[in-house]
């Protein structure tokens, strides 16, 4: 194997890990644009940053991050070095004024970075599609309301409302509407944005006096996919403006998709007409993916690396990584990774060594005892109660809930669970996994309150 793919591995494996660590704003804004040159003996990296006011920023606040995780890849010190990009185009920088400190947004654009603005640009993803996309019960519904805006926008499910935690494929699902309604018709006015960005281009509005300018891009679009709206939370200029642009879009029949970390009447200071127009079309969730879709993501997310990934590997991965796809396909970029490395062939035995801290975090953190107390603080009744032989409602619930848990979060045979739960039969967990999980597909209240549950779990 030649240096140069080690090299490529080391940065790439650098990128992964930083991809698990950073919220997915952060990542794409800071770290998803940057290239690095490795040197043959690797013992330099050098870090291409697209100018100088992000050489900055990546100096202190990543570069030290960066070193310490590839020295602890490579086994020995890797030298970080930042270099600005060749080709750059010398950078504007705008004069700043005086903003609502609540109104300016946290990791966008830097200083006289001016997103899209020459021409027009959606900001899809054309990777990102329906055919690539895992189909499984965890997304079925809000794939076919999507597929059907996709199909017929402007008409029913106006707006679309996706929500669910971080790396359960929403983003996904909103550039594979832009794309397939781009491929049906090559003019359409589509754009795909961040929330933040769009407190972003308010800020920047109001500092040059363009709203004009403003208006008329996003005033007159077919399609608007916009992520993370939780992001509008106490920015009460933004949340007029985009009070403003939403009834001006509907107005015109244009469509608006948006998603959320939740469904919208769990959205904290943001005004009552806004979650009021949020709750207007249809709200979907988008649910931690099964074992038989996360084994599915696997392999074909292996193959699209071109790597073949066995089936037992697949399920041994599947079974420890259960909360959402992007931690998924961190831990496939690791083991991948740690097979060129080693130049081994993928196995379990080599899964097991190249995701052993993810493993020990796991193992460490998520037991049935821990299941049980976060539940009953939750629910504020007794850690006794989860193995006690009362059944009133308050307390049998929360057992059901806690029986739900330990199931999904746990390797936990149903005899076990069941054991741990005051030596109730497997066929009483199997019961309560059953229910809760079919509830979760229909109340919206129970959904976000396990979604609440099953982050605190897992830190």
């Amino acid at each position: 194997m030649s240096t140069d793919g080690i090299g490529e591995s080391l940065w790439q494996a650098c990128v992964d890990q930083l991809a698990q660590e950073l919220s997915e704003q952060q990542f794409n804004t800071w770290i998803k644009p940057l290239h690095a040159q490795v040197a043959d003996d690797l013992s330099r990296m050098t870090v291409f940053v697209a100018n100088r006011f992000k050489l900055d920023w990546i100096r202190a606040q990543y570069a030290g991050k960066i070193a310490a995780m590839a020295e602890k890849m490579y086994g020995q010190p890797v030298a970080i070095e930042l270099a600005l990009a060749p080709r750059e185009a010398p950078v504007r920088v705008a004069p700043v004024a005086v903003m609502a400190e609540t109104d300016v947004p946290r990791d966008v654009a830097g200083p006289g970075e001016e997103p899209a603005a020459a021409g027009f640009k959606n900001r899809l993803n054309s990777g990102l599609t329906f055919d690539t996309l895992v189909e499984g019960t965890a997304n079925r519904m809000a794939r076919a309301a999507a597929m059907h805006v996709a199909g017929m926008p402007g008409h029913l499910y106006n707006p679309l409302f996706i929500y669910g935690g971080v790396g359960l494929g929403k983003t996904h699902l909103m550039h594979a509407v832009g794309n397939r309604l781009l491929a049906d018709r090559t003019d359409a006015k589509v754009l795909y944005i961040h929330a933040e960005q769009f407190v972003s281009d308010v800020v920047k509005a109001y500092q040059r006096k363009t709203f004009d300018e403003f208006k008329e891009r996003y005033h007159s679009l077919d399609l608007l996919l916009i992520d993370d709206v939780q992001f509008f939370a106490n920015k009460d200029r933004t949340q007029e403006e985009f009070f403003n642009a939403f009834e001006a879009l509907l107005a015109k029949k244009s469509h608006i998709v948006m998603t959320s970390d939740t469904y919208p009447k769990g959205l904290a200071d943001i005004h009552e007409r806004l979650v009021s127009r949020f709750d207007s079309g249809l709200t979907v969730a988008i649910e931690p993916p099964e074992l038989e879709m996360r084994v599915a993501i696997l392999i074909n997310k292996a193959r699209v690396e071109g790597a073949e990934m066995p089936e037992e590997v697949a399920f041994f991965v599947a079974k420890n990584v259960r909360s959402n796809v992007r931690e998924l396909e961190g831990a496939l970029r690791k083991i991948l990774a740690y097979s060129r490395f080693n130049q081994k062939e993928i196995s379990i035995a080599l899964a097991r060594e190249a995701l052993r801290d993810l493993l020990s975090i796991q193992n460490r953190q998520i037991s049935v005892e821990n299941i049980q107390k976060t539940v009953a603080d939750y629910y504020k009744i007794k850690v006794a109660d989860m193995y006690s032989k009362k059944r009133p409602a308050s307390i049998a619930r929360p057992r059901q809930i806690a029986m739900y848990l330990a199931k999904e979060l746990t390797q936990k045979s149903l005899p076990e669970i069941g054991e741990l739960f005051g030596g109730r039969d497997h066929t009483t967990v199997l019961h309560a996994v059953r229910k809760i999980s079919g509830e979760r597909q229909q109340l919206t209240e129970l959904n976000q309150q396990l979604h609440v549950l099953e982050q605190t779990l897992k830190g």
